[in-house]
């Protein structure tokens, strides 16, 4: 027999935005595209692998300039911070001020990696890049839009590659990741689990 809601559950209004009413985990990634004869770079945590294959996806907006710098240059990089990175991550999403662009203030003043087959930079000490070419955007989540890209070249450090001659949970545990908890926290992952797949499962 199906079991119904128990008392200790609060229903959540969908009038409004029900994210902020809990936790969630999320990676946190750093994005870098080319923004006129500059660069930018803007922290999302809405983001993830799509499927199995190389492809990439970050959720955004048109009133930002990530939206348009990738509409018009067709590619965008992908930085996943190291946890003690969470400051350099934060300080992306920094306003503009009027009188000084962005690129000029903030970017310039973080540790940046040039990518290696588009123009765009990465977040220098970052565990895992990405070079991405667009795929689609689709617009249309009220104000906000999907961007995908198809992975064109990826790099690792080689703290984090997984191999099978490693303790994976000694390996996280001596190179922790960073999550992002929605809304307004994060975490560093020192410590991980096997998952109880069942008898028979295959991905």
């Amino acid at each position: 027999m199906e079991k119904q809601l128990i008392d200790h559950f609060i229903p959540l209004t969908t009038d409004l935005p029900i994210w902020s009413h809990f936790f969630l985990v999320a990676p946190l990634i750093v994005i870098g595209t080319k923004e006129g004869k500059g660069y930018d770079l803007a922290p999302k945590h809405m983001a993830t692998p799509i499927g199995p294959s190389n492809y990439f996806g970050f959720v955004c907006t048109p009133k930002h300039s990530t939206y348009h710098n990738i509409k018009k240059t067709g590619e965008f990089a992908v930085s996943f911070p190291l946890p003690d990175q969470i400051l350099l991550a934060s300080l992306g999403a920094s306003p503009r001020c009027e009188d000084l662009a962005k690129v000029e203030h903030i970017v310039q003043s973080l540790p940046t990696t040039k990518t290696t087959i588009i123009d765009a930079l990465f977040l220098t000490n970052s565990y895992l890049y990405l070079e991405c070419d667009l795929f689609k955007i689709i617009d249309g989540f009220d104000t906000y839009s999907f961007i995908s890209g198809k992975v064109k070249a990826a790099f690792v450090h080689k703290d984090y590659l997984r191999v099978s001659e490693k303790d994976e949970q000694q390996q996280i545990n001596q190179h922790p990741l960073l999550a992002y908890i929605s809304y307004g926290r994060f975490a560093s992952i020192s410590e991980s689990f096997n998952f109880p797949f069942p008898k028979g499962f295959k991905r």
